[in-house]
């Protein structure tokens, strides 16, 4: 039997939502495995735990099927390196989280070579390629799921699986304070407010960010005295951004952008503009009425409509199985269309409570201690593969 010191972990995260799921693991695994040597690629989350990062995970954070074909030769360059390295170290297990285009691969090579994986978080088989899942069933030992409707799919396959529930869930509070989050920001208390998120890649930035802040410009005249909060991942994306909403009738909007922050600017709003992804699910857990929205090139977007098996693409709506909030997406996100949808959103009192009651209800479903889950399940792992 190892100890915690002669165990070498890999594990790779593609983007900084799978940075903070990786995060919440590490938070578990380190009280048991506290000398182990965990590396691949992540993020800030990680390295909190004594992660180290070999590659730049931003290398990984490409989307949309045309996006990803132009930068294919050198994604699948960077994949063999690291798999001829994992092949020669051969960590205890290794863990790929997300970026299932990317792991899936790497993970087929590894089991073949006898090297346990687990793959946390479910690729959307539920809403589009759902053949995927015979290629998952030849790569993973183990799923880690974070949604609840999730683990029947696995269990039908025979893939072994484990809901561990969603870290947001716990990361944010059931009963968020809007008046501190707004005094953070130095935001009056009393206007209304709108949180503006469009998207943390360079690819979404390019297709939503010009779109969102016409939107806003459309809401001013409905309201000369709303504020809007922008709050960008890093100084790349506020740099871009800014550089594409860089002319002169929008430089007089009451625009405040932020870098980082995310969470306070949801906290303080009324409602918010979301692209879709996991920025959704995170307004849901804030309680807050949003307009999902999404535009992509225009050829990738054309393909996925046609694999698609259900009318929604927001976390919310998929969950509750309903459309709880509106979905603009492509060419029906129109500046006029998202601020109209926004406007109902903001000044529909009974609907603002309706949902705030749906949304308490999802995040109780999503509450399940992910570190305590997620790690227990990586150790039952290496014990079965004979690695502790």
């Amino acid at each position: 039997m190892a100890s915690s010191a002669d165990l070498t972990l890999a594990m790779v995260a593609g983007e900084a939502s799978g940075d903070l799921l990786a995060g919440q693991m590490l938070s578990g695994l380190r009280l048991m495995l506290a000398e182990a040597r965990i590396h691949g690629i992540g993020g800030p989350a990680m390295a909190e735990h004594g992660f180290v990062s070999d590659y730049p995970m931003d290398k990984l954070a490409v989307r949309g099927l045309f996006e990803v074909i132009s930068y294919y030769r050198e994604l699948k360059h960077f994949r063999d390196e690291l798999r001829d390295q994992l092949l020669e170290e051969k960590p205890a297990v290794f863990i790929g989280v997300d970026a299932p285009d990317f792991n899936l691969d790497l993970e087929l090579a590894l089991k073949q070579a006898g090297i346990p994986t687990m793959h946390f978080v479910s690729p959307s088989i539920w809403a589009w390629r759902r053949g995927r899942i015979k290629k998952i069933a030849r790569a993973v030992d183990h799923m880690l799921v974070i949604f609840p409707f999730e683990e029947a799919i696995y269990k039908k396959a025979g893939i072994p699986v484990t809901y561990v529930g969603h870290p947001l869930a716990e990361v944010i509070p059931m009963d968020p304070e809007q008046d501190a989050a707004r005094d953070a920001l130095g935001l009056d208390r009393a206007g209304r407010v709108v949180t503006i998120l469009p998207g943390s890649r360079m690819s979404e930035l390019k297709y939503n960010a010009r779109i969102f802040v016409e939107t806003a410009a459309q809401l001013v005249k409905r309201d000369p005295g709303i504020r809007f909060i922008i709050p960008m991942a890093g100084e790349l994306q506020r740099a871009y951004f800014e550089q594409l909403i860089d002319r002169p009738e929008l430089k007089t909007l009451p625009l405040t952008i932020t870098t980082g922050n995310s969470h306070t600017a949801i906290a303080a709003c009324d409602a918010a503009l979301v692209a879709s992804g996991t920025a959704t699910l995170e307004v849901a857990l804030f309680k807050k009425p949003m307009v999902i929205s999404y535009r992509m090139n225009p050829a990738s977007w054309h393909v996925l409509r046609l694999m698609a098996y259900q009318p929604w693409v927001g976390l919310p709506n998929i969950m509750a199985r309903e459309f709880l909030v509106p979905e603009l997406l492509q060419d029906r996100a129109t500046p006029s269309s998202l601020a109209s949808a926004l406007w109902a959103q903001i000044s529909n009192d009974q609907n603002r409570q309706r949902l705030r009651r749906r949304f308490v209800d999802l995040h109780h479903d999503l509450m399940r201690n992910t570190a305590s889950q997620s790690a227990h399940a990586v150790m039952e792992l290496l014990s079965r593969s004979g690695k502790l």
